[in-house]
């Protein structure tokens, strides 16, 4: 167990080959918090970068829709993230939980997706792992708020006309540029929120396959968003247009953030 001077660990929530995450309590209020521990010796040199950035942007950002950091500490190898708990879990977990949702709800969460997505293209940063596990809620029912969050071992600088080679992220979310090991930029990101909306209004994600090989197999054999006739009956048109237009195969004829933002589906 992972004890610190002001958080001590109570139960483990997930591990990996390059952290271990806790559900804490604060030792004099009680709040609960989580820690996110990094074994600094186990993160080759990009990985250690990923991290950097991920400690900068959360340290320099408040905003609602993006996790807050509350503390850094250090010892040796050992570094700990201090982050504010969110007890409404996943937003991969509210889905199995509830399964499809209504209209009027995915576009609540697709407009606090896109208020934290604003912050962080803002600040030059692409996720490139943007999925339902890495969202978290807070609250519940019609006060949940959505919080991006696990940005350290996928986030990376990207400035203005420049791109990124590097195949990152999870396959079912995944761009198909990035899966045919093209070279992309931050609308990477924007393919990744089509694939969240379809799976709010569906239940399950546009594309999926045993591999990256067969997911970007069913994504290249498709010809158009695979709605189900049933679901897309009850959809307002401008609803079928923005996760259309968000999951095209083209990157230069996705939407990009800003047309996303503004578009009429988030207005309605």
């Amino acid at each position: 167990m992972v004890t610190m001077d002001e958080y001590k660990a109570k139960s483990k929530l997930s591990e990996s080959s390059t952290s271990t995450v806790w559900l804490a309590k604060h030792m004099l209020t009680g709040e609960e918090a989580v820690m996110k521990c990094f074994d600094l010796s186990k993160l080759n040199h990009n990985l250690r970068i990923c991290l950097e950035n991920e400690l900068d942007f959360l340290s320099s950002v408040d905003h609602p829709n993006i996790i807050r950091l509350l503390q850094v500490l250090q010892e040796k190898d050992l570094l700990v993230m201090i982050l504010e708990y969110c007890d409404g879990g996943t937003l991969s977990s509210y889905i199995k939980r509830h399964g499809r949702v209504q209209q009027h709800i995915a576009r609540r969460f697709m407009k606090q997706i896109g208020a934290g997505l604003e912050i962080i293209h803002d600040n030059h940063i692409i996720h490139r792992d943007l999925k339902p596990e890495n969202i978290l809620l807070a609250g519940s029912g019609d006060e949940s708020v959505l919080k991006i969050a696990d940005f350290s071992l996928s986030s990376r600088k990207l400035l203005p006309g420049k791109y990124l080679e590097t195949v990152c992220g999870s396959p079912f979310y995944m761009a198909p540029e990035v899966l045919q090991f093209q070279r992309y930029n931050e609308k990477a990101d924007m393919w990744s929120v089509g694939a969240i909306l379809f799976e709010l209004l569906h239940g399950y994600p546009p594309f999926s396959g045993r591999n990256n090989v067969q997911v970007l197999r069913n994504i290249k054999s498709s010809l158009s968003c695979p709605f189900s006739r049933l679901i897309v009956q009850q959809l307002h048109p401008d609803c079928i247009d923005v996760c259309s237009r968000l999951l095209s195969t083209n990157p230069v004829t996705r939407l990009s953030f800003d047309e996303f933002y503004k578009h009429k589906f988030l207005s309605i």
